[in-house]
């Protein structure tokens, strides 16, 4: 188990990450999500070890993890970290790379296991090519496989997919949290994607201003996000008094989070909104309409006309 007990790091004399604690289990992915800035990535290199903190103590299986006052090579053998460089070397091939750190005593083993990660980052096709012609998902996709070369037992990566495009993302997250499973490999990923968090991790940590606010299974924070901050980090969200949508007696009267899809359209009810703009999403369209000199956002099936006036509900 990997526990961080009531840490805090500061940059000069600002702090980035003020009393932060949690634990993740063996094999469990775990996903850090928060706006730029929060200090994510400041927490995934506090867990490396490349800073020393200020106080608190992070420790895996009982074993303190410290940084660079007590290692003169910071970091542990049995984490390894993706940060968003890459720092791959450019003048070798790409397979080369990937067994960069692989003994050359077993040839054959090492072979297979370089090809076992190829397949799983689908650059193959690419093993004989040298980095520095490689685009940069590309690049990006090759920094990965190398950090699985020896098997972590923690894994940590840094926004891992952001230069990847769409159709190659997806495919590779589920090659990649698949095989993690599979190996029962921990990992802890920063992200400001939240399909990172929804569709493959097992819990979700929300951070702002270097605190934890949040911690959960990733489908209880989504449903029940508790404020307006950890909602809208998956998408667009309405705040909105219960008695704006139903009549109420003031004391009933609720605070409500709702994202676009909890509105609907009907032909009458208490609230009305005026159509401002609609954005095609393929299965439907999101849109934003002033509701009280605000704007709330909606999906509809079908396209409506600017300065429509329509009715919402629940949905």
């Amino acid at each position: 188990m990997l526990e961080i007990k009531d840490i805090s790091f500061t940059y000069s004399d600002t702090p980035v990450i003020e009393q932060v604690s949690f634990t993740i289990a063996k094999g469990q992915n775990a996903a850090i999500i928060g706006e730029s800035g929060c200090g994510k990535s400041t927490l995934l290199k506090l867990i490396y070890g490349l800073y020393d903190l200020d106080s608190g103590s992070i420790k895996y299986n009982e074993k303190p993890i410290l940084g660079p006052k007590n290692n003169l090579v910071p970091g542990e053998d049995f984490i390894k970290y993706l940060a968003q460089d890459f720092d791959l070397m450019p003048y070798i091939t790409v397979e080369e790379n990937v067994g960069k750190f692989l003994s050359n005593m077993y040839p054959e083993q090492k072979k297979t296991r370089v090809q076992e990660l190829l397949d799983m980052v689908e650059m193959s096709a690419f093993a004989k090519v040298k980095a520095k012609f490689l685009s940069g998902g590309q690049q990006q996709r090759v920094a990965l496989a190398r950090v699985l070369a020896l098997e972590p037992e923690i894994l940590l990566l840094d926004e891992p997919f952001s230069q990847i495009d769409s159709f190659r993302k997806n495919s590779l997250r589920r090659n990649l949290f698949r095989y993690l499973k599979d190996k029962g490999v921990m990992c802890i990923i920063a992200t400001h994607d939240s399909t990172d968090a929804l569709s493959f991790s097992d819990e979700t940590i929300v951070v702002q201003n270097g605190k934890v606010v949040a911690k959960g299974d990733s489908k209880t924070i989504y449903e029940k996000p508790g404020s307006k901050y950890i909602a809208s980090l998956f998408g667009e969200v309405n705040e909105l008094r219960l008695s704006q949508l139903i009549a109420l007696e003031a004391d009933e009267d609720a605070l409500l989070l709702l994202y676009p899809h909890q509105l609907k359209v009907v032909d009458n009810a208490l609230m009305k909104a005026v159509v401002k703009q609609c954005y095609f999403k393929g299965s439907h369209y999101l849109v934003k309409a002033a509701f009280e000199k605000r704007a709330i956002f909606f999906e509809h099936d079908t396209k409506l006309d600017l300065n429509q006036e329509v009715y919402l509900m629940l949905a």
